[in-house]
């Protein structure tokens, strides 16, 4: 599923998208956030995170590595792959206990195995004055989730 994002604003709304097909519960889900520096991935997590109720400010886990928020509907680990240098250094990060929320994961690149166990890739890039973004089910839920949100805009151009 392709979407052309002209502003911030348009990346804001899919964030909230994204969010609102999400299940009830949040434990165990994985979005790869992919994409060039300046290509929305941040921006794209703050507006999931503050769909999901966050108020406060969403940092750049850049330095941090994870940045943890509890919300309602559940925990959601935003995670910043960028500074780790291989897949063995997730197991300091303790990835494993993040298993109780969603982990939207920037830079999943840096661990190449995390594709495998993922729901869902969002591929965000540079298009015209905006951006684009195009999301690909890695899993069978993550597929039933990009068919409902094909379905619910059905009318929009892909």
């Amino acid at each position: 599923m392709k979407r052309f994002l002209p502003d911030e604003a348009a990346t804001s709304a899919f964030g909230k998208e994204l969010f609102d097909a999400l299940p009830e519960n949040l434990a165990g889900w994985t979005l790869l956030l992919n994409g060039d520096l300046g290509a929305g991935k941040s921006t794209l997590a703050r507006a999931l995170i503050k769909a999901a109720g966050h108020t406060g400010a969403v940092p750049s886990p850049t330095y941090t590595l994870v940045e943890p928020y509890n919300l309602s509907r559940g925990n959601i680990y935003h995670v910043d792959l960028y500074r780790v240098a291989d897949e063995e250094e997730l197991r300091y990060l303790g990835w494993n206990e993040l298993d109780s929320g969603l982990r939207l994961v920037e830079w999943p690149d840096r661990a190449p195995g995390l594709r495998e166990s993922a729901d869902l890739e969002i591929a965000l890039g540079y298009q015209e004055e905006g951006r684009s973004a195009e999301v690909r089910g890695l899993s069978g839920r993550g597929r039933d989730l990009v068919a409902r949100m094909r379905a619910g805009r059905a009318s929009d151009p892909e």
